[in-house]
């Protein structure tokens, strides 16, 4: 396992001071985070402040009510629609999706605009503007919730350059090496797939696999021990057959 101190760390400082910490630990109880503990533990640690940031999303309780299908319908409502998007996405322009979704709320709100009128002046009810609680609520932004998410932000965003810079310049040659490795395998991804379709795979992978995993935990974990014990194996046999630099062979 590799592991950058400053990176851990910081994120250590971030675990204590986090406003959202009672938030994470009830998601915790009802096993929200343990598809990212196992990224966590098996992933480079390039990656691990990614991790750990998408892990201080999935773990607000709406979202993992979301990913969980705690209510079905709210749940197909976000999945669809991401979906949808994403798809429209891929196989139209950004501007052309913009411009479609834009002009279809505009003539639902016309049409529904159009609809209340009438309906106010057949019935003679006088409702008003249809949309008047609507154009009256504050949208503002708090300015301590402004100042809370930049601060967070900007300690990710530190944490994720600090660790790229020991990467880059071989602050831990084998850590590089191993990171090297991993950004050559992702250029053979990049030939399969493109970044919308790898998108729309995490999108599907996200709200169907924490689920499945819910559904058969005792199951997965059971393989999932099998194949570590037969991993263990394979590089134990291939350690006695190649013996490290600096191990003493047994006499």
């Amino acid at each position: 396992m590799l592991s950058s101190p400053s990176l851990e760390k910081g994120f250590e400082e971030m675990e204590k001071t986090e406003p959202l910490r009672v938030e994470r630990e009830a998601a915790r109880s009802a096993n929200a985070y343990v598809p990212l503990v196992l990224l966590r533990r098996y992933l480079l640690p390039g990656c691990l402040a990614v991790v750990d940031s998408a892990r201080w999303v999935l773990m607000r309780p709406e979202v993992v009510d979301l990913i969980y299908w705690r209510d079905i319908k709210k749940s197909a409502v976000v999945f669809g629609s991401m979906l949808v998007l994403l798809l429209s996405l891929a196989l139209f322009s950004v501007l052309s999706v913009i411009a479609y979704l834009s002009l279809a709320t505009l003539t639902v709100t016309v049409t529904f605009r159009i609809y209340k009128n009438v309906l106010g002046a057949v019935q003679k009810t006088g409702e008003g503007h249809p949309f008047k609680q609507y154009l009256e609520m504050d949208i503002a932004l708090p300015e301590d919730k402004v100042h809370e998410l930049a601060d967070l932000v900007m300690t990710h965003v530190s944490c994720i350059v600090k660790e790229l810079r020991r990467l880059f310049l071989v602050e831990d040659f084998v850590d590089s090496l191993k990171f090297g490795l991993l950004l050559w395998v992702l250029t053979y991804i990049g030939a399969w797939f493109n970044g919308m379709t790898l998108l729309i795979l995490g999108i599907v992978g996200l709200f169907t696999l924490p689920k499945v995993y819910e559904t058969y935990k005792v199951q997965i974990d059971h393989y999932l021990d099998l194949a570590k014990t037969q991993i263990r194996n394979v590089i134990k046999q291939v350690q006695e057959k190649i013996p490290l630099p600096g191990k003493k062979k047994p006499e």
